[in-house]
């Protein structure tokens, strides 16, 4: 083919042909020139930044099997940063984030399915993977124009943008849906399927190791950061080199290169971007937003508002002052020091409990806000500072390590009041993982941590780590809720299954059993 057929036929993995998820429609259109590309870009690679929200009562998880949806909400209930917010009664058959997430934040065997039994499906794989067959066809029909038109700086730019994406959407996947990277097994775990084609294949897709996901990714960033040298946007929703180097060392962090890490951060404070200084934070404004200092890159939308509901919706709302959704746990908000200035900047606290709640972004309820961020598609300054700090940790210059920590901190506390430096090298390196732990807390960050973190080969979690979520037991007379016991996530070693999310059916199905996924653990309350 001279140009190739893009949207959804070819663009896609997705065709009946390749067995992949499901079928799309046959669609069909020619790129020809750069700007078809952007178009192209713009409307199947990038994420959806629009969407609306209106919260006036916590039935906000009714569209979660719409593409056109939050990506992923689930992603922040599963970790050790969230636990159970319940207060008045709910009929269970409404579409509360707790009604339908509490699957994933209990890590049942089928996470999809409802607190009545009812299984919802869970689209953020086959919204990754349709992105995923548009980037195959954009670098391929890229690498055509570029042939004939190899001075096209734009051109050029979207090639880089487009490698940037598949190496983050692979990353994406192997975190979610994969084995946690392990250095000395990788060659042998089992991620995600890989695809870089464009073309359409008549075969059945089955999990790929880990090593190989994982060099794939790599080369793509390496090409991406070829294409975009010297170049960022003035624009946070585009991609430029300081988005390149920030993934690529979190790629060399989750992998254990801390030598590339270190080489790719070097140089992190001259790329255009500065660390907001806490001290200058104005009450119950946004902490973090597009034009921000710190901000680098983000798509999507922010599902934060709608897991983490208030207590008290709308003085008009019959079900005002009740909670049916997740907050920040005790557990985390014990992590802060009552000087740590992110404690107000982070969180507020509820409208009746006085609960704590994330809120980093605070005008969610505005339409399309301009100024919105992502809470999973992002990249902030810190985390360069952070990525660099552990590295150094690990190849044991505490010194270094700890000068980075106090960047951090001297924008995060009054009058510098931050920690002393830790006595160990591991006491350094857990007190780096904790900072990670406050500064990106529903950001998307903690679970991936996590599963790195048990698997490391230097400081692994131990086998006495384990998960505490509370659940709990509604009194109709009283119209409260008594702790009925925990839902607990033990060790890597002892649970792996249930430290990645099963492969959704319908991806199984149309590759006729050639997908597998590992047995989760059956989990019961515990006192």
């Amino acid at each position: 083919m001279r140009y190739l057929l893009t949207l959804l036929a070819c663009l896609l993995l997705l065709s009946s042909c390749s067995k992949f998820l499901e079928e799309y429609s046959t669609d069909q259109k020619y790129l020809e020139t750069t700007d078809d590309l952007n178009k192209v870009m713009i409307g199947e690679s990038f994420m959806n930044n629009v969407y609306s929200l209106s919260i006036y009562n916590p039935a906000t998880m009714g569209n979660i099997a719409s593409e056109t949806d939050f990506s992923a909400p689930w992603l922040h209930v599963m970790d050790d940063d969230s636990e159970a917010f319940v207060l008045g009664a709910t009929d269970r058959d409404q579409a509360t984030p707790l009604y339908i997430l509490s699957g994933f934040h209990n890590w049942a065997q089928n996470p999809t399915v409802n607190i009545l039994g009812f299984a919802w499906t869970d689209i953020m794989w086959k919204k990754v993977y349709k992105r995923i067959g548009a980037i195959n066809a954009l670098i391929y029909q890229g690498s055509e124009l570029a042939a004939k038109n190899p001075a096209d700086v734009n051109l050029k730019r979207l090639r880089g943008e487009a490698y940037f994406l598949r190496a983050y959407y692979y990353f994406l996947l192997q975190n979610i849906y994969g084995a946690p990277y392990r250095k000395a097994t990788a060659a042998t775990d089992e991620g995600v399927p890989l695809k870089i084609s464009e073309k359409v294949e008549d075969v059945y897709f089955k999990r790929t190791n880990n090593e190989t996901v994982y060099k794939q990714i790599e080369a793509d960033l390496n090409q991406a950061a070829e294409y975009l040298q010297g170049y960022n946007p003035t624009t946070k929703i585009r991609i430029g080199i300081a988005a390149v180097k920030c993934l690529q060392s979190r790629i060399y962090l989750f992998t254990e290169q801390y030598d590339k890490v270190l080489q790719v951060t070097n140089g992190y404070e001259n790329m255009g971007y500065s660390m907001v200084d806490l001290k200058r934070y104005v009450a119950n404004s946004n902490f973090t937003y597009r034009s921000s200092t710190e901000t680098i890159f983000t798509m999507g939308t922010n599902a934060v508002p709608a897991v983490f509901l208030n207590d008290s919706l709308s003085s008009y709302a019959p079900v005002n002052r009740i909670a049916s959704g997740f907050k920040a746990s005790d557990n985390l908000i014990q992590n802060f020091s009552s000087n740590d200035l992110r404690l107000n900047a982070f969180f507020m606290k509820s409208a009746k409990t006085k609960s704590w709640l994330p809120a980093k972004y605070r005008t969610w309820k505005t339409y399309n806000d301009p100024e919105q961020v992502s809470c999973i598609f992002s990249f902030r300054l810190p985390e360069m500072l952070l990525n660099r700090a552990e590295a150094q940790a690990m190849l044991g210059a505490d010194g270094d390590a700890w000068s980075e920590i106090q960047k951090l901190q001297a924008m995060r506390f009054n009058n510098n009041g931050g920690s002393q430096q830790p006595a160990s090298n591991q006491a350094l390196v857990n007190f780096i993982r904790d900072e990670r732990r406050r500064e990106f807390c529903f950001e998307g960050h903690r679970w991936f941590d996590l599963r790195r973190y048990a698997v490391n080969s230097k400081y692994p979690l131990g086998t006495d780590f384990n998960i505490k979520h509370p659940t709990y037991n509604y009194d109709a007379q009283s119209n409260s809720y008594t702790l009925a016991g925990y839902y607990v996530l033990k060790s890597f070693a002892q649970d792996a299954a249930s430290w990645q999310v099963p492969i959704p059916n319908y991806a199984i199905e149309f590759n006729r059993g050639s997908l597998t996924n590992p047995i989760r653990s059956v989990r019961n309350v515990q006192p």
